[in-house]
């Protein structure tokens, strides 16, 4: 995963689905994906847009790394 400006939502969800996340939802342009393993329950919310803000990329990198309980660059890695 690269933190740059061209991310689209839809490739970022391919590697949250990797890291063990599934889409539970979706409500207008926003998709929340909730984690498949037996870790609590947590849910990321991402926005549908192409491309990502370079914050809101980040702040969900953060967010899954902290639930995971592993680094943002071994977050980074699965790309």
């Amino acid at each position: 995963m690269k933190l740059g400006s061209n991310v689209s939502a839809r490739d970022r969800i391919e590697i949250l689905v990797k890291l063990g996340y599934e889409v539970s939802r979706q409500k207008g342009s926003h998709i929340r994906l909730t984690p498949t393993n037996q870790k609590g329950s947590h849910h990321i919310t991402v926005p549908d847009h192409n491309p990502l803000k370079l914050g809101t990329l980040s702040a969900i990198i953060s967010d899954v790394a902290l639930h995971l309980g592993i680094s943002k660059e071994d977050v980074l890695k699965n790309d």
